[in-house]
């Protein structure tokens, strides 16, 4: 049984004792630098001199230095920036910067996990990782609750990780919705399969799929984008109130009696066998290590895909409807 945590079980004065340097502005490290700022943290955001998210920091009257600067000036350093940069970014400006008995924060543990980043054996290693994106890490902290998140340890040297780790958790607001004790492999492997499986690349393929078989089948574009894409939402959000059970229950006799009878046939031995392959090249490092070299490269495949995807019809009639709801505020990726 999983261990949670909660408000209670931390102590709120240990990270307001630390100089916390939050490494990244994006989508988490904007939510992790404010709500650590409200909740009475000694705060620096790390930036790059010339980063657009320099001025928004400030804007939000936090404090910014370069991420050597951050790093020199903090005892406590949460990396928030994309896998593919850490280890560049902590090789030139973090590690030449750490003291002993410092500690060392992540929000994902692919860097540590898979060798990208090794510490020194002087300074504490952990992560607290939002089980959500970053603006709903923000939204709900100030709305008085908070998104769960994932604790794990990977180096004590100071014998006061973890309890340091929960109460940079709590002030984040995950100690309002729960915080589970976790190990970085288990949270690094299973986040991976469970981006390329089912949440990213298993639903974008599903999606897609469905949406082209109706279509090349005659019949309306708009017809099919209500039904494989506009409506997937409803259905999330039944899974994410009960579990299957209750979606189910929510849904017509005749749609559970489809799911029973065909969803066994479009996820079939075949799929669960290539599930396999997946989660065994995670375990491997044979993923992580094709990342990266992909990344060191610039990237190709994964900017020739992402062009190529964009320009998917079911993109293009999705856009159209989308503008048509009132109800909603249209996104558009940059």
């Amino acid at each position: 049984m999983a261990t949670i945590y909660y408000d209670v079980h931390s102590d709120p004065e240990l990270i307001r004792a630390k100089k916390v340097a939050v490494i990244g502005y994006g989508s988490q490290g904007h939510a992790h630098a404010l709500n650590l700022k409200e909740s009475g943290v000694d705060v620096v955001v790390g930036l790059r001199e010339g980063s657009p998210s320099w001025a928004e920091a400030e804007g939000e009257s936090l404090r910014v230095l370069t991420p050597e600067g951050a790093a020199r000036w903090a005892d406590t350093i949460m990396m928030l920036v994309p896998d593919q940069i850490m280890g560049t970014i902590y090789a030139e400006s973090v590690e030449p910067n750490l003291d002993s008995g410092d500690t060392l924060l992540f929000a994902h543990g692919f860097n540590i996990h898979f060798g990208e980043i090794v510490p020194p054996e002087d300074v504490d290693v952990a992560m607290i990782a939002p089980k959500g994106p970053g603006h709903l890490v923000r939204r709900t902290y100030t709305e008085g609750s908070g998104v769960p998140c994932l604790l794990a340890v990977h180096q004590d040297a100071s014998g006061n990780a973890r309890a340091v780790g929960l109460s940079y958790a709590s002030a984040i607001g995950g100690g309002r919705a729960g915080i589970l004790e976790t190990t970085f492999k288990e949270e690094t492997e299973t986040d991976l399969f469970g981006e390329q499986v089912i949440l990213c690349g298993g639903v974008s393929e599903l999606i897609k799929a469905s949406f082209e078989t109706l279509v090349e089948a005659g019949y309306q574009p708009e017809s099919a984008y209500f039904e494989t894409l506009h409506e997937l939402k409803l259905i999330v959000d039944l899974l994410y109130e009960g579990g299957l059970s209750w979606m189910r229950y929510s849904v017509s006799d005749t749609a559970e009696y489809g799911d029973y009878t065909r969803g066994s046939r479009i996820i079939t031995d075949e799929t669960r066998a290539a599930m396999k392959e997946a989660l065994a090249e995670i375990q491997s490092g044979a993923f992580a290590n094709e990342w990266m070299a992909q990344a060191r490269e610039g990237a190709p495949f994964l900017y020739e895909q992402r062009a190529t995807n964009r320009a998917h019809q079911i993109e293009d009639v999705g856009r159209e409807l989308r503008k048509m709801m009132p109800f909603m505020e249209p996104k558009t990726a940059p």
